[in-house]
């Protein structure tokens, strides 16, 4: 019997990490980090620096947009085993959180890129020059790692979403499988960075990269939305309509 239970709880375990690297992976089809990543490179090879300077820089941005998913994450964590305390308000924080996948899987279908030509994000304008300056000035490692920290921030309204509901799950977990959930989310949110800047590292032309990423990105934007929209669906059907059920059989 106990052995029955320990496998149960492995299996828990493993699922709950499973949709957390999920949510992860969607985090990592957002663009801005990325998009501030080759303009960053584009502008260090342009001004003639060596290319060990240049890994310096994205190694750092990379570093720093590690750094600001790994304290969000932990913060939201934080701040969510404090405020809920009951069966109901758990219930509750999990219907709202599919409720804002869902509708930031619309925003992302609707409005993640501007409709004109290459890669132009939602971003208002104002925000985009600031960044896009700020890119432009950045020459030290310090610099390069602030703006990762930046990039995380910016793009803010759509990575809550999958960063809240992997907060829930890992509130749930044991401590140690929290600090490996913590891991786990921020390496997979990084992949499509840590693409992008071993490409760059090795050598492969920015326009190259750019021109992918132009032709790929109604397929990103399309697959990110989806993403969150099916992570919302099946985590209700999971927590709240499986709960609520069982609920009820046990009041029978």
């Amino acid at each position: 019997m106990e052995e029955e239970k320990q496998q149960t709880n492995i299996m828990d375990i493993t699922s709950s990490l499973i949709v957390v690297a999920v949510a992860a992976l969607i985090h990592s089809s957002f663009q801005l980090s990325v998009s501030m990543l080759t303009l960053l490179s584009s502008h260090t090879i342009g001004k003639k620096r060596s290319h060990s300077r240049l890994l310096l820089l994205t190694h750092s941005f990379a570093l720093g947009a590690g750094v600001m998913t790994m304290l969000l994450l932990s913060f939201i964590a934080l701040i969510l085993s404090y405020v809920l305390s009951s069966a109901s308000s758990y219930m509750l924080a999990w219907t709202i959180t599919c409720g804002v996948l869902a509708g930031v899987g619309v925003s992302v279908w609707l409005f993640y890129y501007r409709k004109q030509a290459g890669t132009t994000l939602w971003l208002p304008r104002g925000i985009a020059r600031f960044l896009s300056q700020r890119t432009r000035a950045t020459n030290q490692s310090a610099e390069a790692f602030s703006l990762g920290l930046t990039s995380i921030l910016g793009e803010l309204l759509f990575i809550a979403a999958p960063i809240l509901m992997s907060a829930l799950i890992l509130i749930h977990l044991p401590a140690v499988w929290q600090l490996v959930g913590i891991a786990l989310y921020t390496i997979v949110s990084l992949g499509s960075l840590l693409v992008v800047n071993a490409l760059i590292g090795s050598g492969h032309s920015i326009s190259r990269i750019q021109k992918w990423r132009e032709s790929n990105k109604s397929f990103l934007q399309f697959s990110a939305g989806t993403g969150l929209l099916a992570l919302g669906f099946y985590v209700y059907v999971e927590q709240v309509v499986t709960e609520t059920a069982m609920a009820a059989a046990r009041s029978l």
